[in-house]
């Protein structure tokens, strides 16, 4: 923003500049122009410090902004997902109610995040095939409290030492897996990469994965299991984000969605569904027993089904029933020929499932 004097204006500078090199202050007071001069000064500096508030601002050297506002929105929209998914795992897993709510997303030195790492496991894992290394940070009480819950008990361990034995070990590195796997997921909309697990530390020190005065991301969660609330936080440095930064546009994003037509998740789960296994039974037909008469079923028994033999059997996926067909053989294996699909019908009389 550049503010253009009038002509006005800047006869008025010249004139007190001309009276404070060339004549004395009264010469200066009795020019009628000199006069407009000095008074119209305050008000260009003045007009020039508010054009200059608008134009600059503070800097902190020690820690600049390596990601623009639309980046950091992009990187908390992307947590948030994994928040959710995490706690959705947790929650199957431990079968108990867990929930874990993004807090912050932060550009902060390294030096600065490894100074609030205290009374915490801190899990070192590498994100391929980007260069380096970041961190999974569990509160020590929340990560024994999972622990307990896992081996049975109300989920209120407390130890007095703060080293793991193997067993607990196995089942905090099964918990960092989970989340591992949330987190990869809901990265593959911006950048593929495979988590690996390298190493669990109870001392900050030991954990370098950037030079101290380098920036890091840092988001940090509230993780609630059960009755518990504690901490989790996951740092990933810059360098380590630096070649894939320009995907974390969120405008380009949401746009690039938009002429897909579909999430960027889409062929993932695609590919996910076309390799699940579901139960697929053929159903010859059903018989009524009584209690006597199934325990003294013996081997050669014949059971008498409610239908005729040339009746169509049906094919049930799950517990619904899709298909209609006839028994057949394949080579030596028991098969199914597929007539038609199945109707409301169909299932009414069966007692299926459309």
């Amino acid at each position: 923003m550049v503010e253009i004097l009038s002509q006005s204006e800047i006869e008025a500078l010249l004139a007190s500049l001309t009276g404070e090199d060339g004549g004395t202050g009264a010469d200066a007071g009795s020019s009628g122009d000199s006069g407009h001069g000095l008074g119209v000064l305050p008000e260009i500096r003045s007009a020039r410090a508010e054009n200059h508030a608008l134009i600059y601002e503070l800097y902190d050297f020690r820690r600049p902004d390596k990601f623009s506002k639309d980046q950091m929105r992009t990187l908390q929209m992307l947590h948030e997902t994994f928040a959710r998914s995490f706690a959705s795992s947790l929650s199957a897993y431990l079968t108990v109610a867990t929930h874990i709510d993004l807090i912050s997303v932060e550009q902060i030195p390294y030096d600065e995040y490894n100074r609030t790492l205290t009374n915490s496991l801190i899990n070192v894992f590498s994100m391929a095939p980007l260069a380096g290394q970041a961190i999974l940070e569990i509160e020590f009480s929340v990560a024994l409290s999972m622990i307990d819950r896992l081996l049975g008990g109300p989920g209120n361990m407390v130890k007095n030492s703060n080293v793991l034995t193997e067993i607990e070990q196995s089942l905090t590195d099964s918990i960092v897996a989970r989340a591992l796997n949330d987190l990869k997921h809901a990265w593959e909309g911006v950048a593929r990469f495979q988590p690996i697990h390298e190493s669990t530390e109870m001392q900050a020190q030991f954990v370098q994965i950037a030079p101290p005065n380098d920036v890091v991301v840092a988001m940090l969660f509230e993780v609630k299991v059960g009755d518990l609330r504690g901490a989790m936080s996951i740092c990933i440095p810059y360098v380590l984000l630096k070649p894939i930064s320009a995907k974390f546009s969120a405008h380009r994003w949401f746009s690039s969605g938009k002429k897909t037509g579909f999430s960027p998740a889409a062929p993932m789960l695609v590919q996910r569904l076309e390799t699940t296994a579901i139960d697929c039974m053929c159903r010859l037909g059903v018989a009524p027993l009584t209690v006597r008469e199934l325990l003294d079923l013996s081997v050669g028994d014949t059971i008498t089904l409610q239908r005729k033999a040339t009746d169509e059997v049906d094919l049930v996926i799950g517990d619904v029933l899709k298909f209609k067909g006839r028994p057949a053989k394949s080579g030596r294996k028991l098969a199914m020929h597929i007539n038609r699909p199945a109707t409301p019908a169909d299932a009414a009389m069966t007692g299926g499932r459309g």
